[in-house]
């Protein structure tokens, strides 16, 4: 099972130029975003593969955790080093930390 952080422990990843999923649906993400994210919703992970990163730890958000944990769980299975966002973007944005909104993959 996926290794999980908290959203502090992100922003802390974020300074050091981690590389970052969002694997909500497209809607979802325009309502809000963490800043820089890159969009790859769950169901087309698989097809992703290929164009992700396998050298370094990929963090993966969703809105609350529970997809963004499956994902990673996949990604790990797959041969990535996947880490889960635990609480995801909800929690960023109720932590009070930016976001963005729009579509801007």
């Amino acid at each position: 099972m996926a290794e999980e952080i908290t959203v502090d422990q992100l922003v802390i990843e974020r300074e050091r130029g981690a590389t970052v999923i969002d694997v909500r649906e497209v809607d979802e993400y325009i309502d809000a975003h963490v800043p820089g994210v890159r969009l790859v919703p769950l169901g087309t992970i698989p097809d992703a593969l290929d164009a992700l990163p396998r050298d370094e730890t990929l963090y993966v958000i969703c809105r609350s955790g529970a997809r963004s944990l499956r994902a990673a769980d996949f990604l790990l299975a797959n041969g990535f080093d996947a880490v889960s966002v635990a609480g995801g973007t909800m929690a960023w944005v109720q932590r009070g930390l930016d976001y963005e909104t729009g579509d801007d993959r």
